[in-house]
């Protein structure tokens, strides 16, 4: 085996561990536990299969260019097999070299979240009531690209304007069954975090002249259960109020809505869409454990090598990362460098486009940084 693909090696012989592993019943009675197992499994699984790719069209190849050579040392004439295996050769490493190309990029190390559910959270910003209409056409963006992908979406809470927009949301996307992590949910959104510009005609605007203003979106990766992020109760301040629609207007007569305060971190969290003080507290702890998890990952990500990091994705909303330019129904992205003329059909939730280009890009500056 070339020096090249040593380092599938350790990988291939941990899948084999996790196959005996995952077959033990006793794994199971853990369901966090098997879950983050089965996840590394299925992850180390594109390995194997991309090596055992590359390993049969290697030793096609170099079974092919042995027999020629063969014929060629034992003097033997034209013969019609070994000339044709001769004209196929060509086509036989180039089918070896596609296979270790392939296997090269997910020996790239993957991101071990990639599976998991996210939690996206989508604040207007500049623009005033313009900025709270757009992050309503986000909102509903992200709602018709998770039924595209077969997810579920359930909005945890949501603070509306007067004209109808939010002027900040909170929305829960889950797979509904479990696959390969590059399918997953974070896989996915990882990338929409950062500001997202619109340039268009508010509706607040007399004289038809086009605007510019932003939202910023956040994407929180979910904990798989209450044990992966413990909150210790002397952490938390727990303060009940009555909860508000738009212009501040109370909504409800009864103490319903609820904030957490973690208190180690300072991280404050309000939910007050449901009617009961226990179904809001129990989302806010769920919003709070995803922004727990992230900050958690985030630290960990900071200390890690530059060739390990993504080089695309960042969860700051400073960064602009897209415009949407309604005058020529554009849309494009400021990293990857994507463009195209159908931000209408990306606005109802045709996004696959947009985020396969951040995806290829992640992956080509992490292959240049591995130096493969």
């Amino acid at each position: 085996m070339s020096e090249e693909f040593a380092v599938a090696a350790p990988l291939l012989a941990e899948h084999a561990e996790l196959e005996v592993r995952l077959s033990d019943p006793s794994v199971h009675a853990d369901q966090g536990l098997a879950r983050r197992l089965g996840r590394r499994y299925a992850e180390l699984g594109r390995v194997v299969g991309a090596y055992r790719e590359w390993h049969a069209a290697d030793d096609d190849a170099r079974a092919a260019a042995e027999l020629v050579a063969l014929a060629g040392d034992a003097g033997h004439g034209p013969d019609d097999e070994v000339a044709e295996l001769a004209a196929e050769l060509p086509a036989l490493r180039e089918a070896a070299d596609a296979a270790a190309l392939r296997l090269r990029r997910v020996l790239v190390p993957s991101d071990p979240d990639d599976a998991r559910d996210v939690i996206l959270e989508i604040k207007a910003g500049e623009g005033g009531e313009e900025s709270a209409l757009f992050a309503a056409d986000l909102l509903r963006m992200y709602v018709r690209y998770a039924e595209r992908q077969g997810w579920s979406t359930q909005l945890l809470t949501a603070t509306e304007s007067d004209l109808g927009g939010y002027k900040d949301v909170q929305l829960a996307v889950k797979a509904r069954t479990a696959g390969p992590p590059q399918d997953g949910v974070w896989a996915h959104l990882k990338y929409e975090g950062g500001v997202h510009r619109v340039q268009r005609v508010p509706v607040t605007e007399s004289q038809g002249r086009i605007h510019t203003s932003a939202a910023g979106v956040l994407v929180l990766p979910e904990a798989d259960d209450e044990d992966e992020v413990t909150i210790e109760a002397g952490d938390l301040r727990v303060d009940v109020f009555r909860s508000s629609g738009p212009g501040g207007q109370s909504v409800n007569t009864t103490d319903s809505a609820v904030r957490l305060t973690h208190l180690p971190t300072g991280i404050v969290v309000s939910m007050q869409n449901e009617k009961s003080q226990l179904q809001n507290k129990e989302a806010a702890m769920r919003v709070l454990r995803a922004r727990l998890l992230a900050a958690r990952l985030e630290e960990a990500a900071a200390v890690a090598s530059a060739a390990r990091r993504s080089q695309v994705r960042s969860v700051d909303r400073s960064e602009r990362i897209r415009t949407y330019n309604y005058p020529e129904n554009r849309i494009a992205d400021h990293r990857t460098g994507y463009k195209a003329y159908n931000l209408d059909a990306v606005l109802d939730g045709d996004l696959g486009p947009v985020i396969a280009s951040a995806v290829e890009a992640d992956e080509a500056a992490q292959l240049a940084a591995s130096g493969s």
